[in-house]
Formats: structure tokens, C-alpha cells, sequence
């Protein structure tokens, strides 16, 4: 029923069906989710390859993005905390979860659809690493199925909470369909247009400026991030492919440092810079600068948050999109209509923008 997993040298790749992505075979695919941000680039690229969506939401929130598509979208609505009807009585191909945000969601809903489909294909993150120390960063590497201690649980409650819950949901949907047919995808941080956060945008939007800019880090520091279409358009080949199996979904394709991404982001833009390199982790986390996403400083529990392993999706298909590209693509959707007077608003008084001159000038009085 399997084949051999596509490239050598690395266990355990995937449970792979056929050897060649075939958009020519119509699927009939289920989004649990889908008006949010990974959502409708998943749904433009099935349409435009042949495929049949139906998206499972609770009707509150309409795409921002690629509306064009959703005419040809079954929308059925109902609610995973406690109304499932909807998806009851049904025949998919495949389903994808992107909401499953509560461990008895995924739960339930791969329980109710694993003799109506043939695929499960469960949205996690990179999270279920968490703490991210030591060596590993593989997909072997043991999840976060649990509390730890105390006092470590309680000074990192929000990552141990998201990550407990993404490894236990992997698990749930494993469980329900079998190891031959659920796909577990667990993202970096995703970015990209219609990215619904600030985090990334502010690297765009800050270089477009010009001027002094404040470059925490030091020069080796690692960072990773995934273009939401490089993410959505192989998660659906994927499933065109029947592959099965764990993978990180990291980028870039190679091991990218914080100057690089940055000097490689300005590419796309023509501004006068200058760079402040603030190399001291201490002085950046007192003056609350510890985090400028894609990068993080790489201390503590946070040490290998962005050495993620990502060899095994890349040998399953896994494709990047040039940096400059995803950055001029996202600062061209920061100046539409869909990002609000607020949002801008809150970039520029609530960002490390808004306090970049000031760090700048504690860090040359040193």
C-alpha cells in the first residue's frame, strides 16, 4: 500500500501513495476553518487546481483575501465546541483542521469523520517543541504533552498551554484515523499577505522608511519564518500526494541570520539606512527588545525556538518563496483597504518603532 520515502538518509519520511502531485484528480476537500489567514490561500490554490472546498465555520467572519474564490466554496456552519451537525452524513477526500484550537475539538471532529474521509491533515506548530532546548529539533524530538514543575509552568504558561495542546491534539487526530492517514504540519511562524498581526509587517513596513535602524542580535543569530502560500500550496499537495507523516514546516530553505534577513528584506525597497546592531542580549530584554520577530533572541527556554528542522518537508515538496518577494507582497497588503487606521496606528505607537530611537541613544551613551 506505501512506497519507500522519497529520499534517503533521513528515517521515516512519510507514508507516500503515489509518486507524482496529480491535480488532475478532483478532491473533495473539508476545511475546518478557512476565512482566516491560512485559509483562503489553501482554498484559491484547491480551486485553481480543480478541487471541490467545503469549509466548516461558525458564518462569523468573511476572507480578506482571495474573496474572488469563496463563490465556489460549500460554506457549512456550525460550531466545534458543541454543534457538529453540519458534518454529519458527509463524504470528503480529505479534511484539513486549521481551527483546532481545544484538544477535544480535533477530538471530536476526527472521531466523527474518520469512516467519512480518507485523510486528516491536523495544522499544529512548531510549538509542541517547546522548551526549546538542548539539539533536536527533528520531528523525533519528545512533544510537550504535559505541565512541567511549577515554577517553570507558571513563568511560561502561555507557551507550555499552546504547545500542550497542539502535541495532544497531533495526537488526537493520529489516534483517530491511523499514522497511514493523518498529516501533522506544524508551522513557524507564518507570514505573508493577510497576515492578521503586526509581527512581520514590521519589518517591512520599518525598512520602507529608512533611515537609523535599530538591528538587534548578534550577527549568527538564526531566525525562521514560512510564506502563508508557500505553506498553503504544499499542504494541498500533500494531500494530492496522500502523503502522510509528521513534518516541520520551516523556512527559509537554508540557514538564514538575522543580518541577512534583514539586509535581504531592504532589498526590495530603495530607502537611505543606517544600522544600529545591538548585539547584548541583557540590554535588549531590559529595554524590552528581547523579541523582533522573525527573530528571537536565542536564550533560555527559547535557546533553538528558530533551528527547527525542517530537511523532511523540504524532501516531501516543501518550496520557498525569495524573501524579498514575501516582503514587498506584504507591504503592498499593508497598504490596502484591509489593514485598518487602528492597526497602523498600533504599529506605530505600540512596536519596537516606537521606541527604537530612544534604545537606539541608551545603547551609543554605554
Amino acid at each position: 500500500m506505501t512506497t519507500p520515502a522519497i529520499a534517503k538518509g533521513i528515517d521515516d519520511l512519510s507514508t507516500k501513495r503515489t509518486n507524482k502531485s496529480d491535480p488532475s484528480k478532483s478532491l473533495k476537500i473539508l476545511i475546518l476553518g478557512g476565512t482566516s489567514f491560512l485559509g483562503p490561500h489553501q482554498i484559491a490554490y484547491a480551486i485553481e487546481r480543480g478541487h471541490a472546498v467545503t469549509m466548516f465555520t461558525r458564518g462569523r467572519r468573511k476572507p480578506i483575501i482571495h474573496q474572488e474564490y469563496f463563490k465556489d466554496v460549500e460554506a457549512l456552519v456550525g460550531d466545534r465546541e458543541d454543534n457538529l451537525e453540519a458534518l454529519k452524513g458527509r463524504q470528503w477526500d480529505v479534511v484539513i483542521d486549521n481551527s483546532g484550537h481545544k484538544v477535544q475539538w480535533t477530538k471530536d471532529t476526527a472521531e466523527l469523520l474518520k469512516d467519512s474521509a480518507d485523510m486528516y491533515l491536523y495544522t499544529s506548530s512548531i510549538s509542541v517543541l517547546f522548551p526549546f532546548t538542548g539539539t533536536d529539533f527533528s520531528e523525533k524530538r519528545k512533544l510537550v504533552l504535559e505541565n512541567p514543575a511549577p515554577d517553570v509552568y507558571e513563568s511560561n504558561k502561555m507557551e507550555y498551554d499552546y504547545g500542550i495542546m497542539k502535541a495532544n491534539s497531533e495526537l488526537a487526530a493520529i489516534n483517530a484515523f491511523g499514522a497511514e492517514r493523518a498529516t501533522i504540519v506544524r508551522p513557524h511562524l507564518i507570514v505573508g499577505p493577510a497576515d492578521p498581526t503586526n509581527r512581520f509587517n514590521y519589518w517591512p513596513v520599518r525598512l520602507a522608511q529608512g533611515g537609523e535602524v535599530l538591528l538587534p542580535g548578534k550577527s549568527d543569530d538564526p531566525l525562521q519564518y514560512i510564506d502563508v502560500r508557500d505553506l498553503a500550496q504544499w499542504m494541498i499537495r500533500l494531500l494530492e500526494n496522500e502523503v502522510s507523516g509528521t513534518f516541520n514546516a520551516s523556512g527559509p530553505g537554508f540557514a538564514m541570520t538575522m543580518p541577512q534577513f534583514v539586509f535581504g528584506a531592504h532589498a526590495a525597497f530603495n530607502s537611505p539606512i543606517s544600522y544600529v546592531q545591538i548585539d547584548d542580549y541583557d540590554f535588549l530584554s531590559k529595554h524590552n527588545a528581547s523579541y523582533a520577530s522573525p527573530w528571537a533572541a536565542p536564550t533560555g527556554l527559547y535557546a533553538g525556538m528558530l533551528r527547527s528542522d525542517n530537511r523532511k518537508a523540504i524532501a516531501n515538496g516543501l518550496t520557498f518563496t525569495p524573501l524579498a518577494k514575501t516582503v514587498i507582497d506584504s507591504y503592498n497588503w499593508w497598504q490596502t483597504d484591509a489593514i485598518t487606521d487602528e492597526r497602523r496606528s498600533k504599529m506605530k505607537n505600540e512596536s519596537l518603532m516606537a521606541r527604537e530611537k530612544d534604545i537606539i541613544a541608551a545603547w551609543k551613551s554605554k
